[in-house]
C-alpha cells in the first residue's frame, strides 16, 4: 500500500478528522459495517484518523465504538477528549465559578429548553429538571431514557453540581435564537446555534473558552507531531475546521455554506463516502 504521504506528494504526517452526524454515521445514526471495516483495516496499515463530535463520548461510543482508534476523539466540539475504546476522558475543560453564575443568570429558561452536562468523577452527566419541556427536548429525553447519566435533578441550581462543562438547549428557531443573541455577548465561552442534522429542531451550546473543533484538532495534531490536516463534515459547526484544514471535503449532503469552504465534495454520508475516499486515497 501507498502511504499517506507517498499518495499525496505531502511532506510530513497527515492527520484525518472526520464529523460524525450527516458524515461518517448514516441517516440511521449508524456507522455500516463496511465504514468500521474499511477505517479499521486503513488504521491497522497506518492512517492517523479520529473523529470530532458535538456528541459526548458517552453518546458517540454506542456508534463509533466499533472504530479501533489509536489517536483520541473530539467530542462535545472540543471540549472533551477521550478515548472511544473506553470512554475514559482524557481531557476536559469546565466552566469557572463565576462562568457558572453568569449561566444561572442569563439562562432563566433554561429548565423549560435545555441541560447541563456536568463531570462528577469520572462520569459525564446530562442534568436536568423534571418540568415542562419543548417537545424536542422532551424527545431527547425519552431517546435517552433508558441511560442512567440523563438523569433530572430537584432544583436550578443542582444543574449546576459537580463541574459543569457544557450547556445545551433545543426547541424551534424562534425559541432559541434570542437566547443565543443573550448569551454569545460574553466572550469568555464558545457558543453554537444551528439546526440538527436530522430534524428541523435548533440546538444552542455553550461551552468552555477555546473548546472547538478546529482548536482542539490544532491542538491533536500539535501533540501528535502532524503537520497536515485533512477533514471531512457536513454542518455548519464544520466550518472552522475546514478553514485550518490543508484539505477539507464536504459530504454531498452537506449544506451550501459548507460546500463553499470545501477542497472538494464526495459522495453521500448514506453511501459510505468518507470510507470510501480514504480507501481510494491510501490506494488500497
Amino acid at each position: 500500500m501507498a502511504s499517506n504521504n507517498e499518495k499525496t506528494g505531502a511532506v510530513g504526517k497527515t492527520l484525518y478528522v472526520t464529523d460524525l452526524d450527516g458524515t461518517l454515521m448514516r441517516n440511521d445514526e449508524t456507522l455500516s459495517a463496511y465504514t468500521i471495516e474499511t477505517i479499521n483495516d486503513l488504521i491497522a496499515k497506518g492512517l492517523a484518523f479520529t473523529y470530532a463530535t458535538a456528541r459526548s463520548i458517552e453518546s458517540a461510543r454506542p456508534i463509533a465504538g466499533g472504530l479501533h482508534l489509536e489517536l483520541p476523539a473530539i467530542t462535545r466540539n472540543g471540549a472533551v477528549l477521550a478515548e472511544n475504546a473506553t470512554g475514559k476522558h482524557l481531557e476536559r475543560a469546565t466552566f469557572s465559578a463565576n462562568e457558572v453564575e453568569l449561566l444561572k443568570e442569563l439562562l432563566p429558561e433554561l429548565p423549560k429548553y435545555g441541560f447541563v452536562s456536568c463531570f462528577l468523577g469520572e462520569e459525564m452527566h446530562r442534568l436536568y429538571l423534571d418540568c415542562e419541556h419543548t417537545p424536542a427536548l422532551q424527545g431527547y429525553f425519552d431517546y435517552y431514557a433508558a441511560n442512567p447519566t440523563v438523569r433530572p435533578v430537584p432544583s436550578f441550581a443542582e444543574l449546576f453540581c459537580g463541574e459543569p462543562g457544557y450547556v445545551t438547549l433545543i426547541g424551534a428557531k424562534e425559541e432559541i435564537r434570542p437566547i443565543y443573541e443573550r448569551v454569545r455577548e460574553y466572550k469568555g465561552w464558545e457558543t453554537l446555534f444551528q439546526k440538527d442534522t436530522y430534524r428541523d429542531e435548533f440546538w444552542l451550546e455553550i461551552c468552555p473558552q477555546n473548546c472547538t473543533k478546529a482548536k482542539t484538532i490544532r491542538k491533536v495534531a500539535e501533540k501528535y507531531g502532524f503537520d497536515r490536516l485533512v477533514v471531512f463534515g457536513d454542518g455548519i459547526n464544520d466550518i472552522p475546521m475546514f478553514e485550518i484544514a490543508d484539505e477539507a471535503y464536504a459530504v454531498s449532503n452537506a449544506l451550501p455554506e459548507l460546500k463553499e469552504h470545501a477542497t472538494g465534495i464526495i459522495g453521500c454520508n448514506e453511501e459510505d463516502a468518507v470510507a470510501n475516499y480514504l480507501k481510494e486515497r491510501m490506494g488500497e
